[in-house]
């Protein structure tokens, strides 16, 4: 049964018994305290949580999910995998364990038409409903009994939870020995996983109740199902990955079957390029933190497992096509932003192949400092953390030159780095889970009427100060204050959140921003300025106008450079993000280069001609199906319903947005873009000022052009630059005047330098400090050895420079015949101040940051002489 067929069949099956097929959510989950999206109950959290009604009673979809805790173990063993497919059947309140295990097991053995004698069940091991239920199914020696690690769920917050059931398929003896799960779980392969969400627990995970409306929530993996109705080893010789393994083989010229690291390369070159491939489509962007940085280390891995495997060019796109190909008709967001998919891929891939280089470099000045044989953690966990070097690339690399690594070190400074981003996120999570979670959970929704008036009505629902919710705030309290109706626009889609004031009878408050929370209600952040706030009272909520309309100007201007950019540059060039605030854009976009002062013009010269058109700025819903057969935009970040808003303007710009937007382009009058620049690997970011701001920064930048025709002497515009070159280049040419006196002033003194040389075995010796570093320290050590050329001699001058300490140091040749070389002379100093020393045999440097340590750092060079004369 091929993949495409178990997944509609088992979508069919549940849509058929009155399940709502749902489509998958984004691998960027709606929710604060994931990373990812790692189970197909993500998108229904809100449901579970009780913080929204349910639209239909039963579910069912495949859902995208991703977890990242199995990254290393991709390719050793037959059942991990970071992406793969969960199909899942869901109940709020409907049905219960007797359904869920009854349809479960109708799918499974007539549906799939597996033979009931090679199915097994686990359940929690105290769940006796459940193993009565199984009765009717299984035998009592194929139901067993597991603990709260196997066989109880929680999302890992306080809240809906409880055991669950899962079933595995006996896969033969050629697989591992008999005896069910509990014995071998490769022979034994868990296909569905049944979780009866039936009571509730707290933070301290302690069970405090039972749910008054129990629910299912299921999973089960498409891989594995693949893996036993396809009757093959592992997912790798599924119809999902097999075509991804083969185009491995042919990108690296090497066979699956050869060795053991050869076929865990192939394996994660076809894993991660699927699975990277997934992120980027969702709008995952190679960074150093978050899912950035889960995106960046799998990218990394395929460059480095690539080139393990003899391939010093790009495999990254072809991987990246191929997936778009078997997968593209199922997730049509792969086909849809193919081209951002494979610009990403493969600037990061080349991008990794500089860094790799380095990191090579890197390894080689560790591997001739080990000691012992041993390359210490610090070092592994250097080339790991910088350089992306995954440690059994540096333990394959130090094995090579006859090293062990300090694992026990790396696994410390590894447990450190989780440990501080674990506290990070754990203080995260807790303080939006116990406000705004308890809020949305109490209130529901919030009215929101942003896109038809700043001015509204509605009552104080909930009050938040510190992290209690309150029933009164007086003047000077920091709040959270939830209304019933509010005309706040809520951050999102780039647009900042509105400020204004919220006034009730007794007080007011001054608020500075606003956010959407869980189920959707529209938080307020603010201070009360005057008098007291109580909950329950009625208050009218005010939007500065004057915020409004900038941001309003400014995120129509958004759409039309948007709409420019992706017309001057090619389609290719999408928004991958953006900062809308009043009177200033922020506009990130993918394109493999920069762009030209000529292009930055014709992008600014272009929007502005649109916004001279004076066309309408039309807002409507529709139908996201219907959106996008009209060319809508829809943009990465954010998260779209069956129905959505589109703005059109004029005949060319069509988006999908929920942002507040002018009626006509006049309105916006002027973008001014102000700079571009890199913002990562393939991504470009445009800033630029509108309307009224931009018109001030138009009269700053005449204003300046005025004072600096006037400091030059120029009388007409034409004549200052011709008037600013003569002056910069008379001041350079003043400025190498100043140098050559300088070293002229310097060389006088040289007789007096060598004159003072003391004797250090054999060899003369001139050290000193100077005033000041630049080519000048340079030139007079030289001058000061070359007088000194017919005897073993060094000279060595430290100063404090621009960038901090300089060190040069200038031997002659025939101190070189008695085995000293300028770079030997300055290690002991370099290191005194921060840096390392390099250079020539007869002329070398060092600098470092340690400008108060020259002293000391010259202070070592007699006896590092010393040491090295004795030595040769």
């Amino acid at each position: 049964m091929e993949s495409r067929e178990i997944r509609e069949r088992f979508l069919s099956f549940f849509e058929e018994r009155g399940h709502t097929r749902v489509p998958s959510s984004s691998l960027i989950p709606n929710d604060p305290s994931l990373l990812l999206t790692t189970a197909g109950m993500v998108q229904f959290k809100p449901y579970f949580l009780g913080e929204q009604e349910p639209p239909y009673p039963r579910a069912t979809g495949v859902q995208k999910a991703f977890r990242t805790t199995d990254i290393e173990n991709v390719g050793r063993t037959a059942r991990h995998l970071t992406f793969f497919e969960m199909l899942g059947n869901f109940s709020f309140g409907d049905y219960f364990k007797e359904g869920a295990i009854a349809l479960a097991w109708e799918l499974v053995t007539t549906g799939y038409g597996i033979e009931p004698d090679r199915l097994w069940a686990t359940i929690y091991q105290d769940d006796d409903d459940a193993e009565q239920l199984w009765r009717g199914y299984l035998p009592a020696e194929r139901i067993v009994r597991r603990g709260k690690d196997d066989n109880f769920w929680s999302m890992g917050v306080a809240g809906p939870c409880g055991p669950s059931s899962e079933i595995f398929a006996d896969r033969g003896p050629s697989y591992g020995p008999e005896g069910g799960p509990e014995v071998d779980e490769e022979r034994y392969l868990e296909i569905w996983n049944l979780v009866f969400m039936q009571y509730v627990r707290d933070d301290d995970y302690n069970l405090v109740g039972e749910l008054e409306t129990k629910g299912i929530d299921t999973g089960s993996g498409l891989e594995r199902v693949a893996v036993v109705l396809q009757e093959v080893a592992n997912a790798f010789e599924t119809d999902l990955l097999a075509p991804l393994l083969d185009l491995a083989q042919e990108l690296t010229g090497r066979r699956h079957g050869t060795d053991e690291p050869t076929d865990v390369s192939l394996k994660i070159l076809a894993e991660h390029g699927r699975a990277t491939t997934f992120l980027i489509a969702d709008g995952v962007q190679p960074s150093n933190e978050g899912r950035g940085y889960v995106l960046r280390r799998m990218l990394r891995r395929v460059a480095t497992h690539a080139r393990r495997l003899g391939t010093d060019t790009p495999v990254m796109p072809a991987l990246a096509e191929r997936t778009i190909e078997l997968l593209g008709g199922v997730y049509p967001e792969l086909e849809q932003n193919r081209a951002y998919v494979l610009q990403v891929a493969s600037s990061e891939e080349e991008h990794f192949a500089r860094t790799l280089r380095q990191g090579l470099a890197v390894f080689e000045e560790e591997r001739t400092r080990a000691e012992s044989s041993r390359l210490s953690g610090d070092a592994a966990f250097r080339l790991h953390d910088t350089y992306g070097f995954p440690l059994d690339l540096t333990i394959e690399l130090a094995g090579e030159a006859g090293l062990e690594v300090d694992r026990e070190r790396f696994a410390e400074l590894m447990g450190e780095q989780r440990d501080r981003g674990k506290r990070a996120t754990e203080m995260k999570r807790a303080d939006v889970d116990r406000v705004l979670g308890e809020v949305s959970a109490k209130v529901g929704r919030t009215d929101g009427v942003y896109h038809e008036t700043t001015q509204t009505e509605g009552e104080v629902q909930v009050l938040v100060k510190g992290a209690e919710v309150v029933e009164t705030a007086a003047q000077g309290d920091d709040v959270v204050v939830v209304l019933s109706r509010s005309s706040f626009y809520p951050e999102g889609g780039g647009q900042v959140g509105d400020t204004g004031t919220i006034s009730t009878e007794t007080g007011e408050i001054d608020v500075a921003d606003t956010v959407l929370g869980p189920g959707e209600v529209i938080v307020h952040r603010g201070r009360v300025a005057a008098g007291e706030v109580r909950r329950g009272q009625a208050a009218v909520a005010g939007v500065d106008p004057r915020w409004r309309e900038g941001a309003a100007r400014a995120h129509t201007a958004t759409h039309v450079l948007h709409w420019t950019i992706r017309n001057l540059l090619g389609e290719h060039a999408r928004q991958a993000g953006s900062l809308v605030r009043p009177g200033q854009v922020r506009f990130d976009f993918t394109h493999f280069a920069g762009l030209t002062p000529d292009e930055l013009e014709r992008v600014e010269e272009v929007a502005n001609l649109r916004l001279a058109e004076n066309a309408a700025v039309r807002p409507y819903e529709t139908t996201q199906e219907y959106a996008r057969s009209q060319g809508a935009i829809a943009l990465f970040e954010e998260k779209y319903g069956d129905i959505v808003r589109v703005v059109e303007i004029g005949d060319y710009s069509v988006e999908l947005c929920g942002g507040t937007h002018v009626p006509r382009t006049g309105n916006v009058a002027l973008v001014r873009v102000l700079h571009e620049a890199s913002v990562g690997a393939g991504l470009r970011r445009v800033e630029a000022i509108v309307g009224p701001d931009a018109l001030v920064h138009v009269n700053a930048e005449r204003r300046l052009l005025e004072e600096i025709a006037g400091l030059v002497g120029a009388r007409e515009r034409d004549q200052v630059m011709d008037r600013v070159r003569a002056a910069v280049d008379r001041a350079k040419e003043l400025e190498k005047k100043l140098e050559q006196l300088d070293t002229e002033r310097r060389r006088s003194g040289v007789g007096d330098l060598v004159a003072n040389a003391e004797q250090v075995d054999g060899a003369r010796l001139v050290v000193r400090r100077l005033d000041a570093a630049g080519e000048g320290l340079q030139d007079l050590a030289l001058s000061v050895a070359d007088a000194l050329q017919g005897e073993p001699a060094a000279v060595v001058f430290g100063a404090p420079g621009a960038k901090g300490a300089q060190l040069v140091a200038a031997v002659t040749a025939l101190l070189i015949d008695r085995g000293v070389s300028a770079p030997q002379l300055l290690e002991p100093a370099a290191k005194l101040i921060g840096g390392g020393s390099g250079g020539r045999p007869h002329l070398a440097f060092a600098g470092g940051r340690e400008v108060g340590r020259i002293q000391d750092a010259l202070d070592t060079v007699r006896a590092q002489l010393l040491a090295l004369l004795s030595s040769s």
